[in-house]
C-alpha cells in the first residue's frame, strides 16, 4: 500500500488483486446467504479503498484499516437492503389489481404521437417543417427562419397556413 500511495501502479494492481479474497471474507462475516449483495459490497469496498487510499497511515497495520472500510460498507448495504425491504410488497394479487399506469400512459403517448404524425403528413412539406421546428422543436420564429433560410415574414405566413389547414382538417375529422 505504501508503494501504491507513492504512485507505483503495478504495486497498486497487485494489492487490489490480493485483497479481494480478504475483503470477500470480511464482508461474508456480516452478510450471510446473499452472494449478490456480498459481491456488490466487495466492489464498493474496492472503490472506497481507491477513493481514500491516501488516508492509510504506513505506520499502522493495513488489515485493520481495510477491515474498517469493509465493515462500514457492509453495514451501509444491510441498512439500504432493510430500507428497501420495508417498502417491497410481494403480493401478486395487489400487483394485478393495480396495473402499472405508466405503461398505459406510454400507449396513450404513442397514440397521440401517431395522431400528430398523421395530421402533419397531410400538410405540404414546407408547412410540416415549420410546425415541426416551431411547435414540436420549440424554436423561436427567428430561429426557424434562420434554420430554413426563409424570411421571418415567410415563416409566419407558412406557419399560419399550416395551422389553418390543421384546424380545418381536425374539425373535419370530428364531424
Amino acid at each position: 500500500m505504501v508503494r501504491a500511495q507513492d504512485g507505483d501502479q503495478l504495486a497498486y494492481a497487485r494489492l487490489l488483486k490480493a485483497v479481494v479474497p480478504v475483503i470477500r471474507a470480511l464482508v461474508r462475516r456480516q452478510i450471510h446467504q446473499d452472494d449478490a449483495l456480498v459481491e456488490d459490497v466487495v466492489q464498493e469496498v474496492l472503490l472506497a479503498v481507491h477513493r481514500v487510499r491516501q488516508t492509510y497511515d504506513p505506520g499502522r497495520p493495513f488489515l485493520p484499516w481495510l477491515a474498517a472500510i469493509a465493515s462500514a460498507r457492509a453495514i451501509d448495504a444491510l441498512r439500504a437492503r432493510g430500507r428497501r425491504q420495508c417498502w417491497e410488497v410481494i403480493d401478486e394479487d395487489a400487483v394485478l389489481a393495480h396495473p402499472d399506469e405508466s405503461a398505459s400512459g406510454g400507449l396513450e403517448q404513442l397514440a397521440v404521437a401517431q395522431q400528430v404524425d398523421s395530421m402533419l403528413s397531410r400538410l405540404p412539406a414546407r408547412q410540416r417543417r415549420m410546425v415541426e421546428l416551431v411547435h414540436l422543436g420549440e424554436m423561436s420564429l427567428v430561429e426557424a427562419a434562420s434554420t430554413s433560410s426563409m424570411s421571418l415574414s415567410a415563416v409566419k405566413s407558412v406557419l399560419h397556413r399550416a395551422l389553418t389547414t390543421l384546424r380545418r382538417n381536425g374539425n373535419a375529422d370530428h364531424e
